[in-house]
């Protein structure tokens, strides 16, 4: 069974990815497609905490809206909903190796290096 605040959460979200889509000027395709997306994602990351499963969602959404008309003007891709749901899935499952990565980076070196 889910926690009652994990459902209010998903109830919350749900409700307002909802209406939001009902605005003018909004790709329901799209928004609906990031939203599954991002949620997937959500939901296989067990590792993290409840609030950063939170923030991960946002962003996942946000982000997904904002690639569909590029993954469908760039791929074989021409459904918004699927490229919505793409973008949503992979834009923070991409974007964790990167940063993993440039915690590592001694960013004085890199600048030393661009002075030469």
């Amino acid at each position: 069974m889910a926690e009652p605040s994990t459902t209010v959460v998903a109830v919350a979200a749900t409700a307002t990815v909802g209406t939001a889509s009902l605005l003018l000027d909004v790709d329901a395709n799209a928004l609906i497609g990031a939203f599954a997306g991002a949620t997937l994602f959500v939901l296989s990351a067990r590792e993290v905490s409840i609030w950063m499963r939170l923030l991960y969602l946002i962003i996942s959404l946000a982000v997904g809206y904002m690639l569909a008309p590029e993954i469908t003007s760039n791929t074989f891709i021409q459904e918004s909903g699927v490229a919505g749901f793409l973008g949503g899935l992979l834009c923070v499952t991409l974007s964790q190796p990167i940063l993993k990565h440039a915690e590592g980076l001694d960013i004085s070196n890199l600048i030393k290096g661009f002075k030469k």
